[in-house]
């Protein structure tokens, strides 16, 4: 039956058309009737059934082509009213003859009555429109074919009594599976009828069969529907994965780009720093040209003075010991006297020097006035001559004068003196006069002339007597010279001999005041004989405990025999063996960077300042380095190569390795140098290769190859930033399983800009596999996911990771920060977090800083003022007016966007607007920015309170240090930063944006939920001139008004401990953690 009925309708296996789903009227008109098609009366169910078909059908289109042969719907106008309709109705149905098979009977009534009883039939909600679209007419036509009592049983309802005649019709007759006995059922077309004008009969059976066929087929419509819904959320949610992935693509093309761009400020900067080195060098060979005998003098006696500071820290140990300690220390005391005599000889040679410099350049002023003298008295001379002349022709003069009076006396008895005699007579006069007028100008000149001549006698004994002293300080100074010579020579020879004495006491120093370089040795050369399997791996990690220990038994054994062959020393050793309780953890760093040897950035710092606060805290700590062409290898103590060969797999064979030994401020280091065809760490810089990728995957699988053939059982290896992520993968798929399985991995992100990004082949160079790893779960790159993550795959699959600021470590669970981990990072948040980097509180000290003019402390801030005059005067500031003393403003950086470019500029002219001074020490990469602050620069030339030094100069940064007042620091970014925990040891007040370490480190002065000894700046939220203006306006305001709130904020912030102490003992726990749960889950 459910064929027929599919067969009449046009359903079927392939039949429905997609366009069937899209029409709502028609499937809520559908679903309304397949929930109504049990209805208990007859009468109901069919009127609900008709009018829900009638109005699909009249809705919309949604039947296909093959439905109209054999079930068409047609509706014509019908003006006839309701009650004639009925009335008509009844007719038909008391005119209408049964037909043979016509089983509706009572029971029939009653079977239907008894359904509508036990289950009620919920409210049928028709479509709008349904009433006047035919349902009427339908209904009224089904209702002719039962019988009156049928009609009169049934309920009547006004509402279901439509305004539109609609008939059915089934053209073509239905098709019967043989055992199946039921009536032909025929609706009378339009027009069509009997003869009294009503419709044929129909039997109540068929009546519901065609009804139960309806609703099955209502069913499978409902089937369709929902599996085309099915159908269109599967497009939907495909669009939407295509959406994510075109936004994923952009913002991968936009990160490309912003690539692109570091890539090429940092050639720029590339090119600028060759300049820079080849101008340094230029330099350099200049000033090693310009040395001379005294300064090569003055290096021999430093490096002799900490020679004898060494000896004199070891030999103060044995204050306690016998008499031939005692004899060795007045001995150095002597010689500690001796090298302050030596100092004070320097010093005078050096105040003799200076004497010498400035004779000389008296001694060449007096020769060039002299010169002007002899050119004076050349003058004088030929004014001497023209004098003897002019008094040759006085004395004519005279004498003529003389015979013209006696000329005069003679015609003075009476005779008449002629016109002619009178005129000459004046004449006369008048050249006497103009004569003795010139002899009074000579005789001024002569007495001119003596003193000149005079002058010049008393300056040519000057001379002479600068020559002399001349002469006699350059004897003196060859003789001091010579003496200073000798006594070097004798006080080396001295050393020496106090070297090869000491050996017999060294016994005698506690072993608490050994120097670190003398168990790092011992540790060393242990290591040495385990790998030249002259000590078992059993024995050497016993005596590797005493070591670390420091036990007085192996510091004594190993004296004993230091200068043995390794045979012996190994024989002496074995004897010590014992089981001990390691003092503390085993942490094994593996780094791309460490300083001093091999720093580019703050990673550098990390490595050495954790690894030494560790090391003080009791704790064995060593490093792993790469061997570096271009590492500063003047910083490495007793650099040696291992007379082992280690072999590690990549690119599918073995290559072999060198394993060197050094000590680097304290640590004991390990550097890997690769034989491998492709030089990977002679390239004459640390990162920025285009195999950067292969290069730290090769070092990483060395690594952890040098630990396994070593024999060491660390507790906890850490690695630090992309370049050695891969070592955790490495770990815990290769290296577990080959017996290196005691440590527990630590993992430091630095800066989650860099990620170290390839394709997935770059892993199968180094033994990983790809298809394992290359899953959105592990190592998939997030933003690209034909690329592997060599960051992802560490914060993956170490045990825990850590970034360098709390702050920055809530920045980059966001997605702007986390540069496409943050998901990563939410997955893995139980074991992430920051810890505050510190700084080196020996380095940074203002107290004993070698390169400030006046040191200070806390409790004693004189020698800053002293710094901030200095400074002025070198820089060519104006000085402090009295009590004017204008806030000097200080900033050290690097000009780029994350530094807040922007507002170091508009702090320079807020600083000037304020009444401050500004110093800018740095330089730019980038060449527009650069550009940009040399103009600034050229408009501050000369200016009395602004100063921009476009350079990086170790020397005046700690000067700017010192001398400022404020420290301004408006990074846009900032994972940590040093700058202000160095900015408030040397007493200057930051002036930060919240961000990063920034935020971790500096607490508002003004911000009342800060306790009082926690406050120590000033700072801003916004990222722009608005936010500086803030801060920055009420520090100015503080330094004017407020000058003893500001001393004692000064103080405090010098007093406050930004040290690795604190953050070493965050980082203990964190091992301390990691290791219990390794033992809970054993």
């Amino acid at each position: 039956m459910v064929e027929v009925v599919q067969t009449r309708l046009g359903v079927g296996p392939g039949t429905v058309r997609p366009r069937i789903m899209r029409n709502e009227s028609v499937r809520s008109s559908l679903e309304v009737v397949g929930s109504n098609c049990r209805l208990p009366n007859l009468r109901e169910n069919v009127r609900a059934g008709s009018m829900m078909l009638v109005h699909a059908v009249n809705s919309s289109s949604f039947l296909p082509s093959r439905l109209s042969p054999s079930c068409r719907l047609r509706t014509k106008n019908n003006s006839r009213s309701a009650s004639s309709r009925k009335a008509q109705a009844k007719k038909n149905i008391r005119d209408r003859q049964p037909l043979d098979g016509d089983s509706h009977s009572a029971d029939d009534v009653r079977e239907f009555q008894a359904g509508k009883s036990s289950s009620a039939s919920p409210d049928v909600n028709l479509p709008r429109g349904a009433e006047g679209n035919g349902a009427g007419t339908a209904t009224a036509q089904i209702e002719s074919l039962l019988s009156p009592d049928q009609v009169n049983q049934a309920p009547e309802s006004e509402a279901l009594v439509g305004r539109a005649d609609t008939k059915i019709e089934i053209s073509q007759p239905v098709k019967e599976k043989e055992d199946m006995k039921t009536s032909k059922v025929s609706l009378p077309n339009r027009g069509s009828s009997n003869e009294e004008g009503g419709p044929s009969g129909v039997s109540v059976n068929d009546l519901m069969l065609m009804i139960k066929e309806a609703e099955k087929n209502i069913i499978l419509l409902n089937q369709v529907r929902a599996r085309a819904l099915e159908e269109l959320e599967n497009v939907r949610s495909v669009k939407d994965d295509l959406q994510g992935q075109v936004h994923v693509l952009s913002a991968r093309l936009a990160e490309a780009d912003a690539k692109a761009k570091l890539g090429d400020q940092a050639k720029e900067k590339n090119k600028f720093l060759e300049g820079e080195l080849n101008s340094l060098q230029a330099r350099l060979d200049e000033k090693e040209h310009e040395a001379k005998a005294a300064l090569q003098l003055k290096a021999e006696y430093v490096t002799l003075q900490q020679q004898a500071q060494n000896l004199a820290a070891r030999l103060e140990a044995s204050s306690a010991a016998g008499s031939e300690v005692k004899v060795l220390k007045s001995q150095i005391e002597a010689y500690e006297e001796e090298v302050k005599n030596l100092r004070k000889c320097v010093a005078d040679l050096n105040v003799k020097e200076e004497v010498v410099q400035q004779l000389e350049g008296e001694k060449q002023t007096i020769q060039e006035y002299a010169h002007c003298l002899e050119l004076k008295l050349a003058e004088v001379e030929e004014n001497e001559i023209e004098n003897a002349r002019l008094k040759a022709r006085e004395a004519a003069l005279q004498a003529e004068l003389v015979r013209l009076k006696a000329e005069l006396e003679e015609t003075s008895d009476g005779s008449v003196v002629t016109p002619q005699l009178v005129t000459e007579t004046d004449l006369l006069r008048k050249q006497l006069q103009a004569l003795q007028e010139s002899m009074k100008s000579a005789e001024e000149d002569q007495l001119a002339l003596n003193m000149v001549q005079a002058e010049n006698a008393a300056l040519r004994e000057q001379v002479q007597i600068l020559q002399q002293r001349i002469l006699e300080s350059d004897t003196e100074i060859r003789q001091q010279l010579e003496l200073y010579q000798d006594e070097v020579e004798a006080f080396q020879s001295s050393l020496e001999g106090l070297k090869a004495d000491s050996g017999l006491g060294i016994a005698q120093v506690p072993v608490g005041e050994m120097p670190w370089d003398f168990w790092s040795n011992l540790l060393l050369r242990i290591d040495a004989l385990m790998l030249g399997k002259q000590l078992s791996l059993d024995d050497g990690l016993e005596l590797r405990i005493m070591a670390w220990r420091r036990e007085a038994r192996i510091r004594d054994a190993y004296v004993a025999v230091q200068n043995e062959k390794d045979a012996d020393v190994a024989a002496g050793l074995t004897e010590l063996t014992k089981l001990k309780k390691k003092p503390g953890y085993h942490v094994v760093h593996i780094a791309a960077e460490m300083a001093p040897v091999a720093k580019v950035g703050g990673l550098g710092d990390v490595v050495t300042g954790l690894g030494r606060a560790l090391q003080k805290k009791g704790h064995l700590v060593e490093i792993i380095l790469p061997k570096y062409d271009c590492m500063d290898y003047s910083r490495i103590k007793n650099l040696k190569v291992l007379d082992v060969e280690l072999y590690s797999y990549f690119d599918g064979q073995t290559h072999k390795n060198k394993i060197w030994l050094g000590i680097v401020e304290g640590l004991p280091v390990y550097f890997i140098e690769p034989h491998h065809p492709a030089k990977f760490f002679w390239r004459g810089q640390f990162y920025g290769e285009n195999d950067d990728f292969k290069r730290f995957t090769y070092f990483c699988r060395a690594a952890l190859e040098f630990l396994l053939q070593s024999g060491k059982k660390p507790d906890m290896i850490h690695t630090h930033d992309w370049q050695t992520a891969a070592v955790a993968p490495l770990y815990w798929d290769i290296y577990v399983s080959q017996g290196l399985d005691s440590a527990r991995l630590a993992f430091t992100c630095h800066n989650f800009e860099y990620q170290g990004v390839d394709a997935p082949g770059a892993l199968a160079s180094c033994g990983l596999n790809v298809q394992q790893l290359h899953r959105p779960d592990r190592m998939q790159d997030n933003f690209a996911h034909d690329r592997v993550n060599l960051l992802k795959g560490g914060i993956v699959f170490s045990n825990v990771v850590t970034t360098v600021s709390p702050t920055y470590a809530q920045e980059v669970r966001a997605p702007e920060g986390g540069r496409g981990l943050h998901l990563t990072l939410a997955q893995h948040s139980k074991k992430f977090l920051g810890v505050l980097n510190g700084i080196d509180n020996e380095s940074w000290n203002p107290a004993t800083d070698p390169l400030l003019e006046f040191q200070f402390s806390a409790d004693d801030l004189n020698g800053k003022y002293a710094n901030k005059a200095a400074l002025r005067t070198r820089l060519g500031l104006a000085p402090s007016e009295g009590d004017d003393d204008r806030p000097l403003v200080g900033c050290i950086t690097r000009l780029v966007p994350q530094k807040g470019v922007h507002l170091i500029r508009h702090a320079i002219y807020r600083t000037l607007e304020c009444g401050g001074q500004f110093i800018l020490l740095g330089s730019s990469p980038v060449p527009s920015i650069q550009r940009e602050f040399e103009g600034i620069a050229r408009d501050f030339d000369q200016h009395p309170h602004i100063r921009l030094v476009l350079k990086y100069d170790e020397a005046l940064s700690h000067s700017i240090y010192a001398a400022s007042d404020m420290f301004v620091i408006p990074s846009i970014f900032e994972p940590c930063g040093l700058t202000q925990m160095i900015a408030m040891r040397y007493g200057s007040i930051p002036v930060v944006r919240k961000t990063g370490g920034l935020n971790d480190s500096v607490f508002d002065a003004d911000d009342s939920s800060y306790p009082e000894e926690k406050k120590n700046g000033f700072t801003f939220s916004a990222a722009n001139e608005g936010g500086l203006n803030f801060a920055l306006d009420r520090a100015m305001a503080y330094y004017k008004t407020n000058r003893q709130w500001w001393q004692k904020l000064v103080t405090r912030a010098m007093k406050m401990d930004y040290s690795w102490d604190h953050s070493a003992d965050e980082y203990i726990d964190l091992y301390r953690q990691c290791l219990e749960r390794a033992t809970t889950k054993l």
